[in-house]
């Protein structure tokens, strides 16, 4: 896992367009798992952060729209917007269009842009107010590296590979939430 992560860091550090040599379904498939640790990973490590501003009075997580849709969508409703539509919509219009840029320096371009604008999309889940937008860089950072994760999958193993990362980071963070529901 380190070399991937080292790999990933030096990816986001100069982003390019060359593609995993290997066609190895097995090692696909580790380099796929070893991402979505550190997906995982890197949203538990930020999520005090979010438990800090909340306990601060900054702002209030309990009007995000995640919450809203657990409250008002199926269980079944959630998961397939959750962990189907968004992701496959999201990935197609953030990471999708990537590969269309063949020169180095628009490609680096069009990637940090197509990060930065997949987090600033999921402000949109907060009621926007004057904390909201101040905060804004550190409410979305969590999506901003999601999105610096799934660019790098895209153009190392495909477009697939990013849509199943996405779905599956996302399915694994709904059924976190859907615990309480069980415990009850």
């Amino acid at each position: 896992m380190r070399q991937t992560f080292r790999e990933l860091i030096a990816y986001l550090k100069n982003p390019n367009l060359k593609e995993e040599e290997s066609t190895n379904l097995i090692y696909k498939f580790s380099v796929f798992f070893k991402l979505l640790a550190i997906c995982i990973l890197t949203s538990f490590i930020i999520g005090p952060i979010f438990v800090i501003v909340e306990e601060i009075g900054w702002i209030d997580l309990n009007k995000h729209t995640m919450e809203e849709l657990v409250k008002k969508l199926s269980k079944l409703q959630l998961t397939f917007f959750a962990v189907i539509l968004a992701p496959v919509f999201e990935e197609l219009i953030f990471r999708g269009p990537l590969k269309l840029f063949k020169n180095p320096k628009s490609f680096k371009i069009a990637f940090y842009i197509l990060t930065l604008l997949f987090g600033f999309v999921h402000l949109s889940n907060f009621e926007i107010t004057a904390n909201v937008l101040l905060l804004s860089p550190l409410l979305v950072l969590p999506q901003i590296l999601l999105g610096g994760y799934l660019g790098f999958i895209r153009i190392k193993l495909g477009l697939l590979w990013s849509i199943l990362l996405h779905a599956s980071y996302n399915g694994i963070f709904l059924c976190l939430s859907f615990i309480p529901d069980t415990i009850q």
